[in-house]
């Protein structure tokens, strides 16, 4: 009798003319399962998508035993059943499409009331999930709408979610599948404290359950379900040992090193800042969706030179402030709301209050063009243009080059942001909202996804733009650690109300 669920036998797997393994081993037994863990570029969210069937296997084979045994015991009379309606994957992005089904979500659709009407509801969304079999009923519909804590959000539109809401939506899709094999990407990111305790209590149930779990994960937050631990190091399994056995530090993570800073005076010396008075000025600032209320009376001054932290749970409402300072909700025109010493709706363009804001989240990662090359994704943060739609400035990639190499990214600057990994993506938008030296910098969960080396960079990197110039910082985050140092004020929400 078969004890494994999967196992990888040397395989060589390439993806975009790049060779991602080699020689590559891997295998999971029955009753395992399996954290995979690594530095940034490791290889573990190519070996969960190459699992599923995503790359292309050129030499070595991967066997599928958990679908010969669901085909011995069950019978399918679908002629095109294969191991793939088996295995339910959560992404780091979701692929999420209208209603009309002709176009997939743009960032600021979610603030457009007419536009977002063409999204579906998470009730529609999750109607339309059909599982691979009739047999395991153990996650079904209600139970893990009511688990998965959605019951409150079945009637709100995808393209509204928060984006904890998002990762719990994509989680409950994921087993009304009744999958044999879950395989979860970096799935803890953008939760808040009480979700993420959920969530591991959540996972302890689904292994239970009898689905075989396989996630992406950092090394300092392995769930309880885990029985064993992979470790990565450029594209090879270095260590396989039982979960009581590992230790984070068995994970390679590079020294951080000191920063260039003649080189980040220089380069915030180009684009000498504009002085404000009120950078933000809200005076009871209440946002309303039909009769369901975001925001509630929320009074926030912010002043030219100050470092916030804006905390708060999942669906607090952070995201939606944001929107009202960064130009992108119009529900700022029907609230009291100054921004650079200019009352909105006096005249000023979206475009004037972007060029003073150098900006980054998650929604931003989630719908951004992927096919420019990194620099040019650099380089139109001088623009305020999703990509660069123009011919490149020389002075200008000049400078887009040079925040590259203090960022460590200048490995990247000619491959397409669609072929690096999802941390070096997020760090080539974080160079793109600093691009320009604004006088504001909003940091909506910045190092979601990146490893301890490249979050103590990044976190260095914005103290010392903080102690060398007059910006402004508007920093969230659901981790403590996260926090920059110069950070010294916070506004913390929660149900729409400042607490």
């Amino acid at each position: 009798m078969n004890t494994s669920i999967l196992s990888l036998e040397h395989i060589t797997v390439r993806n975009l003319e790049q060779t991602i393994f080699k020689d590559l081993s891997f295998r999971i037994n029955k009753g395992e399962h399996w954290a995979l863990v690594g530095e940034s570029g490791s290889g573990k969210s190519a070996l969960l998508q190459t699992i599923a069937g995503k790359f292309n296997v050129t030499g070595g084979e991967i066997h599928h035993h958990y679908f010969d045994d669901f085909i011995k015991t069950h019978s399918v009379k679908d002629a095109y059943f294969t191991h793939h309606k088996l295995i339910a994957m959560v992404s780091p992005k979701h692929s999420f499409r209208n209603l009309s089904n002709t176009t997939d979500f743009y960032y600021q659709q979610r603030f457009n009331s007419s536009d977002s009407e063409d999204s579906p509801t998470v009730e529609n969304y999750l109607a339309n999930i059909h599982p691979a079999n009739d047999t395991q009923q153990v996650w079904a519909y209600e139970q893990t709408v009511n688990k998965l804590n959605l019951t409150a959000l079945l009637n709100k539109q995808l393209i509204k979610l928060s984006n904890g809401e998002t990762k719990r939506l994509l989680i409950a899709a994921a087993l009304l599948k009744h999958p044999s094999l879950l395989l979860l990407d970096n799935p803890l990111t953008g939760l808040d404290v009480q979700t993420r305790a959920a969530f591991n209590a959540i996972l302890s149930e689904i292994a239970t359950s009898g689905i075989t779990v396989v996630i992406a994960t950092s090394p300092n937050e392995i769930p309880d379900a885990i029985t064993h631990v992979a470790v990565l190091h450029e594209g090879q399994i270095i260590e396989r040992l039982a979960k009581a056995d590992f230790k984070p530090e068995m994970v390679k993570i590079a020294a951080t090193r000191n920063i260039d800073q003649d080189e980040l005076n220089n380069l915030l010396s180009l684009t000498p800042q504009t002085q404000f008075n009120d950078m933000v000025a809200m005076q009871n600032v209440t946002i309303k969706y039909g009769d369901k209320t975001i925001l509630s009376k929320v009074n926030w001054q912010i002043k030219q030179g100050q470092h916030w932290a804006l905390l708060g749970p999942n669906g607090a409402g952070k995201s939606t402030l944001l929107s009202l300072i960064n130009g992108d909700n119009p529900q700022a025109y029907a609230n009291n709301i100054v921004l650079f010493d200019r009352k909105r709706g006096t005249g000023e363009s979206i475009w004037d209050i972007k060029s003073k804001i150098g900006f980054v989240s998650p929604e931003l990662h989630q719908y951004f063009p992927t096919d420019n090359s990194c620099l040019q994704v650099i380089e139109s943060g001088f623009y305020d243009t999703l990509g660069l739609f123009r011919p490149s400035n020389p002075q200008k990639a000049e400078v887009a080059l040079r925040w590259m190499k203090l960022l460590e990214l200048e490995q990247y600057a000619r491959k397409p942001l669609k072929n690096i990994s999802a941390s070096a993506q997020r760090l080539v938008l974080l160079a793109r909202a600093l691009v320009k030296n604004p006088p504001l910098l909003i940091f909506d969960e910045p190092c979601q996804g990146l490893d301890a080396h490249q979050q103590q960079h990044f976190k260095h990197i914005v103290d010392a733009i903080c102690q060398s110039g007059n910006a402004t910082l508007i920093y969230v985050t659901h981790y403590q650690h996260e926090i920059p140092d110069s950070v010294d004020r916070v506004l913390k929400l929660d149900k729409g109300f400042v607490v």
